[in-house]
């Protein structure tokens, strides 16, 4: 492991910077719409097109990874990454920062899959779970303080200047990995499996069917009714949208603390019984949300989710990372899209439901969907 130890903590500071920059335009849309001269809507494109591109072209980076090796994907993957998002600073249109906001969120896509695969690639699987806890710490940071370092920049430095912050920073992290990836070894592979053929073997085990389909209602239950807390929280407590975000950003506190405990909790429990009480402590989560009297309960409720979202979606993704040994870049790809196909489908599901039922009953309505799948998963586990 001492070897490793330097392309994990690359991979991991890489990681921070991939979800600091999913966040980082949030707060800047105001000034992009002014001196755009376009609406604020408008502007959320930046956002929208990052997350499109993101999580479409996950299919694409993994077979690409497995062709030419993780650490090779994700250096060349940097280098383009910290290009397209040094470029937003000189755009001069928002059509032409839609572009560029695009290109990034496509290249920047391929540093958590190709990490997981790579974790996978050369961690033995009884060692992987508290690795790969330690490296998602690195992405939550990123994206819990991108909206804030976004603000802090935009104001001090301009938000032009902004989008340099993390296009040097890709550029220097996809510099430090170039040695590292021209010594990796890629995997044997199989002659004239190509990506179709990959994802085609893949889904024909029951196996990644289960992985997939579980991470795929996980999101669409999760990640649907957590995105509108905010709203709920506006709506029946009418707080500032400084203290919604504070709030929500307690969200990835959580996860940081499971990242912290996940080898003893491994330890102590296993994946099964983690699962279980991961699926347990969601539907606490979601019952004390969806009945809230006050909101300053909100701010331990949004941590404690954090901590149990993270012990069950963290043993999916340890367990993703060994569905395709020889595949194993396609194999983080289908599991990643399933989350991101998902997540789209409960968000929009969830808006329905918001209309018809109300905040409360759909937030009470998800949390009561992850217990029933996370103690489903928690029984088939054995036989994965």
């Amino acid at each position: 492991m001492s070897d490793l130890r330097r392309p994990l903590l690359l991979l991991a500071v890489a990681g921070f910077v991939s979800g600091m920059t999913i966040r980082v335009a949030e707060p800047m849309l105001p000034k992009v719409a002014s001196d755009l001269q376009v609406s604020v809507g408008a502007a959320s494109v930046l956002i929208t097109g990052f997350t499109l591109a993101y999580g479409l072209f996950q299919i694409v980076h993994g077979p690409l990874g497995d062709r030419i090796g993780k650490l090779r994907g994700v250096a060349g993957a940097l280098l383009l990454a910290a290009i397209a998002c040094g470029a937003c600073a000189f755009a001069t249109s928002l059509q032409s920062l839609a572009v560029l906001r695009f290109l990034t969120g496509m290249t920047a896509g391929a540093v958590i899959p190709l990490s997981f695969a790579f974790v996978g690639d050369n961690v033995p699987f009884a060692d992987r779970q508290p690795v790969l806890g330690r490296f998602i710490s690195g992405v939550l940071l990123g994206q819990t303080l991108g909206p804030l370092l976004g603000g802090a920049f935009s104001d001090f430095i301009g938000w032009r200047a902004t989008f340099m912050v993390p296009a040097v920073a890709f550029a220097l992290i996809g510099l430090l990995l170039l040695p590292l990836a021209r010594a990796e070894q890629t995997p044997e592979r199989v002659e004239g499996e190509g990506p179709i053929a990959s994802y085609r073997n893949l889904l024909r085990s029951p196996s990644v069917r289960i992985i997939c389909l579980a991470v795929g209602l996980e999101g669409m239950l999760f990640y649907g009714a957590f995105a509108y807390l905010g709203a709920y929280l506006r709506h029946d407590f009418e707080l500032s949208y400084t203290v919604i975000g504070l709030l929500l950003a307690g969200f990835g506190v959580g996860g940081v603390i499971y990242s912290a405990l996940v080898k003893v909790l491994v330890g102590r429990l296993g994946q099964a019984r983690m699962v279980a009480w991961g699926a347990w402590l969601l539907l606490l989560g979601f019952a004390v949300l969806a009945a809230l009297p006050v909101w300053p309960l909100a701010v331990p409720t949004v941590v404690l989710l954090g901590l149990a979202f993270y012990m069950f979606h963290n043993t999916l993704q340890t367990r993703a990372t060994e569905m395709g040994p020889r595949a194993r870049g396609a194999a983080i790809s289908i599991f990643a899209f399933a989350l991101f196909f998902g997540q789209a489908i409960g968000v929009s599901t969830a808006a329905l439901g918001v209309e018809t039922l109300g905040y409360r009953p759909v937030i009470a309505l998800a949390g009561l969907g992850l217990s029933v799948l996370g103690l489903w998963f928690s029984r088939r586990l054995a036989t994965l």
